[in-house]
């Protein structure tokens, strides 16, 4: 078989679960849908031609067949109307967009891959030739008469080596349907799937699928964006001495920029959460995308740096490294997933070198919104036409147009009343029901602001947000919320640039950078377009020349620029520094304008690496405000020893009607002592005095402002592994006061940190801060007197040879916890976690009715946490550690006596418990003060594992005692939820031979929840479980194995009283043979007495997801490889329990290992 044939075989083996899908499950649909507007059908595309709706022709509605999408063009009698159709399996215009979940770099996903063997694969039918590859990749279809047929898929192949005899391949490619997240708070449910492949040849490069792309080089035109495309660069040269490199690239991009600037709280390290563009709350962002400053400098992702976000809540939480307080200046730079529209981007770049002379770069981007193909939001002929009319005030997009539907229980749905209040009557009032004959209506409600809408969010069992009415007092809204949909508009952005440096000679150098850009935020809308082009350009000329000296030798730079920035020039991500406006002596976010800046800079630095540097500047901006900046920087490597760093930077401005100035020293001395193990010692002071007068009296304007830090340290070797420092800073802020600047705030800060003990057998990492806060003028500042602490230490050990080896990490701090809100989105069977039970028969799914499923099919509920955007301030303590203890390491196989008893024994013990309790304003630093009962602990995950096993590595018998503790506690927007467990749990094992192996499992457990909301679902119960097997096996090709399962379970009395006792037998087998053919099957009989209520939470516990009385549970597993490369698995599942039909599970995968 040739490569090609090959290649063919392995795309139709991909297809093959579609296929049988396809076949199993009908595409044909039939529901009632609405009479009027505009009607999703679903979320597969439409066939063409096959739409009918009884009694009315084409011309009465129109099809958007690809989207699956019915518009009504003329008005009709009937409320609802019957539609038959078919459906593709599948979207047509799926957009794919894939993202990695990283928070951490340095966690990673274990993927099972058979590694090739290039000389043992010349006959299997996949082999690529002298292409080295590995994976696997699989499909499987599951169906029964309890689900649907349910599709699964799965897919890694890494590929590398050459096409013919010169075009080199590299391909990553990752394709998993992974319908949950860990914390099941993703947007994104459907899959993982990442796809990488990339061609090169001498001089060409040709990347596809899922790639990066990163912009530095150009002043005007810089980005990084993660896109789904092509993208492709060359380097040829076109004469002599002239070198062109293009660069093209054309995709789907995954996400849009967004720039947060964070106002943070005293003692507060989080989370704190992020926002759109559109003010979203909720997102996702692009794993890796963002960046965060702190008072200018760039902070570092990990839980041992500066922060940590969660890429699927877009929150950020600092860590105990990085102390926050409200002098701290922090900015979030990030891409998310905007999914409003098909948004595709072009990038062009052409740079040509003309030997050591001339360089021109000519660059054009284009990222547009199709506004035709939208994806999250689809829009009617009204609401285009809405958006037409707005222009470019697209922050007043709220559409206000609601519709009468059919009444869906799976929806919050609301009766439409009218109203009396003022003597006034009011209609279109929206009241909650779960009536079917008067709910017809699924208003979306938007967040408007505090004081600016007539609805308010109503606590309620309801699966989704309730929103109430609340009237009117003397006129003045009380409400946040407004029945209406922010509808965001299609955007277009373009941006062209021209660069060309010119080496006139060896010491002068001209440079020059245009560009020019367009930027319509509405591209529905012909109104507001005379603001959408803009311009912008960048002149330098750099002169260079030496002086030299008897001992040294020092490079002259002469840099005079000018840039013109047009108001309505807008870039692709920020133009400047991160801190440019406030350096200025203005705001860190200022409103768009037409900027100029003048700049002349001297420098002089030798090869020591001293510098003396003097920048002049001017600031002019379009809204009157001139800026004029005299720079001085001066670094000097050694005087006796004595390092020196300083900057001072005066700025005088004047505005309309004011004039002020903003002046800026930095100071930083240093020194190591060489004859004293290189000790350092160091100091530094920072002062920022911006004051700015208005009118004749002088006025001081209230953003006027001072502030001074004093800063010393000590150190040890920092070179060495064993290192410490202490650091101290004092900081004082002056605000305005009857004209003058006076203290408002003085904080002392004390930071301590090292690591000492540093050898192959043992680390000790420690980082301790200490703040203290003052409050001089209470009137002026929001804050209170405060102390704060934060502290982590961590301690990795392996001691006397492997005998004892562990980690503890201990870690405190304060933060904020969040109250959670949680709603269950239904998925396919077996996709899930959760099922849902109408214990109350009203056929609405309420919260309290959801329960983790005993059984796959049951699965088609996942739970969705979202955000409330309501914070608690809280005190927070992290306690891990993990240790195992093995004496055999350090005796000898031949010991006796007690040694050889304790030569038997392993211990290995973990806990892991973090906790966050109200705050009470100093440390807590008992991670095991407070019960989980105390109103006072908001949230506790608290795992304590413990067990011990003796005769582990026998052949004969051995034993294993485990005792379990687990305390979770969650603060939902409801209340608190609880759950506790405790566990013993006893396995003992006896080989009587080679062929019989008799096992024993005892558990003894206490489980209990307590949800103070929903008491139906609150329970505290007692389990004991016995369970005896017996093993026979013959070699490897045959096991069989009886086991028998005694349990019963009791619910306190004051939780009801139930009981449940169950005799389970059962019998396992399975057969390997040589030709590669594996067979298992298991039976089981269970009979279960209970007495209670069945259609309770208790109950569904109790029984396991079955029923009182006679059960029987039955599975069959046959895995057959084939071709060498082919592995194909048919499984089937049955049960039948005592009051219920016989359900049926068929499952079929096919997998290739590559």
């Amino acid at each position: 078989m040739n490569f090609r044939a090959r290649l063919w075989l392995l795309v139709l083996l991909m297809n093959i679960g579609g296929i049988v899908h396809a076949q199993i499950q009908s595409n044909k649909r039939n529901k009632n849908i609405s009479g009027k507007g505009v009607v999703f059908l679903g979320a597969q595309s439409v066939v063409p031609g096959s739409v009918a709706i009884t009694g009315f022709d084409t011309s009465f509605y129109s099809i958007d067949y690809v989207n699956s999408i019915l518009t009504w063009k003329k008005n009709i009698a009937n409320d609802s109307v019957r539609i038959s159709y078919r459906v593709f399996p599948f979207k047509l215009n799926a957009l794919n967009r894939r993202f990695s979940y990283d928070s951490v770099r340095n966690v990673t996903v274990t993927q099972n891959r058979i590694l090739s063997n290039l000389a043992n694969r010349q006959d299997d039918f996949l082999n690529f030739g002298n292409i080295e590859y590995n994976g696997s990749f699989g499909r499987s279809v599951s169906f029964g008469n309890s689900q649907d047929a349910v599709f699964n898929s799965q897919f890694n192949l890494q590929m590398s080596g050459y096409i013919g005899d010169s075009i080199q391949i590299a391909a990553a490619i990752t394709d998993n349907n992974i319908p949950i997240q860990p914390d099941g708070s993703t947007q994104q449910l459907n899959d993982f799937d990442r796809v990488l492949l990339t061609f090169r040849k001498k001089g060409w490069e040709a990347n596809l699928g899922d790639i990066d792309l990163r912009q530095n080089d150009n002043y005007f035109l810089s980005f990084y964006k993660r896109l789904q495309g092509l993208s492709f660069s060359n380097i040829s040269k076109i004469g002599r001495n002239v070198t062109n490199k293009t660069t093209i690239s054309g995709a789907i991009a995954k996400g849009k920029f967004a720039r947060n600037v964070l106002t943070v709280t005293e003692g507060n390290q989080g989370p704190y959460p992020l926002q759109g563009n559109n003010n979203e709350l909720y997102f996702v962002i692009l794993a890796g995308t963002e960046k965060v400053f702190m008072d200018g400098v760039q902070l570092h992702r990990g839980e041992d740096q500066d922060y940590v976000i969660n890429y699927n809540t877009a929150q950020i939480t600092f860590t105990s490294k990085t102390l926050i307080s409200p002098d701290k200046r922090i900015q979030v730079e990030f891409e998310y997933a905007d999914r409003n529209y098909l948004n595709t981007m072009m990038y062009v770049s052409n740079e040509t070198t003309f030997g050591q002379k001339l360089q021109v770069t000519v660059a054009a981007y284009s990222n547009n919104d199709a506004k035709n193909s939208t994806i999250n939001q689809s829009l009617d002929d009204a609401q285009k036409q809405f958006l037409a009319n707005i222009g470019d005030s697209i922050n007043r997009a709220y559409y206000q147009n609601v519709s009468p539907e059919i009444f869906d229980a799976s929806k919050i749905m609301y009766r439409r009343i009218d109203t009396t209040y003022g003597n006034n009557l009011h209609d279109s009032i929206f009241v909650y029901s779960i009536d079917s004959t008067v709910g017809h209506y699924a208003p979306s409600f938007v967040d408007v602001g505090v004081g600016l809408g007539d609805y308010i969010y109503l606590n309620s069992a309801a699966n989704g947000k309730v929103y109430q009415w609340i009237a009117p007092v003397n006129g003045v809204k009380q409400g946040q919320y407004e029945p209406a949909t922010f509808l965001v508009t299609p955007k277009k952005q373009q941006v062209a640039t021209v660069n060309a440096t010119y080496n006139v000679d060896k010491k002068n150098i001209v440079k020059v950078q245009l560009a020019t850009s367009k930027y319509d935020v509405n591209t529905f809308s012909s109104l507001d377009k005379g603001n959408d082009n803009g311009f912008a350009g960048k002149f330098n000329y750099i002169h260079l020349d030496t002086l030299k000296s008897e001992k040294h030798q020092y490079l002259l730079k002469t840099d005079a620029g000018f840039e013109y920035v047009n108001q309505n020039f807008l870039t692709v991500e920020r133009l400047r520094p991160v801190e440019f406006s406030r350096d200025w002596g203005l705001p860190i976010l200022t409103t768009q304008t037409t900027e100029k800046l003048p700049t002349l800079s001297l420098a002089i630095a030798n090869e020591n690496g001293d510098r003396l540097q003097y920048n002049f500047g001017s600031y002019i901006r379009g809204d009157g405000y001139k800026g004029v900046q005299n720079k001085l920087q001066h670094q000097q490597k050694t005087i006796s020893g004595w390092q020196f760093n300083e900057v001072i930077s005066m700025t005088n401005m004047t505005l309309p009607g004011g004039k002020g100035y903003y002046f800026r020293p930095t100071i930083n001395i240093g020194k190591v002592f060489k004859g004293f193990h290189n000790l350092g010692i160091g100091a530094g002071y920072l002062m920022e005095h911006n004051q700015i007068k208005y009118g004749a009296n002088d006025s001081l304007d209230y953003n006027s402002f001072a502030f001074e830090t004093i800063t010393a340290y000590i150190r040890s070797d920092q070179a060495k592994a064993n290192n410490w420092q202490l650091s101290y800073y004092t900081r004082k802020d002056e605000l305005p006061e009857n004209n003058l600047l006076k203290q408002t705030t003085r904080s002392n800060n004390l930071i301590f940190s090292g690591q000492i003990f540093s050898n192959a057998n043992r680390k000790f990492k420690y980082n301790v801060t200490y703040r203290q806060l003052s409050v001089i003028d209470t009137n002026r500042v929001t804050s209170l007197p405060e102390k704060t602490l934060l502290g982590r230490l961590e301690y990795m050990f392996n001691e006397w040879k492997g005998f004892l080896t562990g980690n503890a990490l201990y870690e405190i701090g304060a933060g904020q916890q969040q109250k959670l809100e949680f709603t269950y989105l239904q998925v396919q069977a077996g996709q899930g976690q959760y099922t849902w039970i109408d214990y109350n028969g009203d056929g609405v799914a309420q919260l309290n009715e959801f329960e983790i499923a005993a059984f796959k099919d049951q699965a088609n509920y996942i739970r969705i946490y979202t955000p409330t955007g309501e914070y608690v301030k809280a005190d927070y303590t992290q306690f891990n550690y993990s240790i195992m203890l093995n004496p055999a390491s350090i005796l000898d196989d031949n010991v006796k006596g007690w040694k050889a008893f304790a030569r038997r024994i392993n211990l290995q013990s973990s806990l892991q418990t973090n906790k966050k309790v109200v705050s009470k304003g100093s440390p807590q630093f008992n991670p095991f003060q407070g019960s989980i009962e105390d109103s006072s602990v908001l949230n506790l995950n608290y795992i304590w594992s413990n067990t011990v096993s003796f005769n582990r590595s026998s052949s004969v018998w051995g034993m294993d005692i485990t005792n379990l503790k687990t305390y979770d506690k969650s603060l939902l927007n409801y209340g608190s939820e609880s759950n506790q467990v405790q566990q013993w749990i006893v396995k003992e094992r006896i080989n009587i031979n080679r062929m019989y192996t008799i096992g024993l499992r005892q558990e003894f457990n206490t489980q209990k929840l307590d949800n103070p909301a929903y008491i139906n679902r609150n329970y505290s119960l007692s389990k004991t479980l016995l369970e005896p097997t017996l093993t026979y096996t013959s070699g490897s090709r045959f096991r069989i194995q009886g086991q028998y399962q005694y349990y019963t379970n009791k619910n306190k009395e004051e939780y009801g009283g139930e009981n449940a006792t169950s005799n389970a037998f059962s019998i396992e087998s399975k057969y390997n043979s040589f030709q590669s053919l594996s067979i298992s099957g298991k039976f089981t009989y269970n009979d279960i007495k209970y007495t209670g209520d069945v259609n309770s939470t208790v109950g569904y516990i109790m029984l396991t997801g079955l029923s009182a009385g006679k059960n029987l549970l039955w599975n069959l597993n046959m895995t057959k490889r084939f071709l060498k490369n082919m592995e194909c698995t048919i499984q089937y599942d049955g049960r039948k329990a005592a009051a219920s039909r016989i359900i049926h599970i068929g499952t079929v995968t096919v997998r290739a290992v590559l």
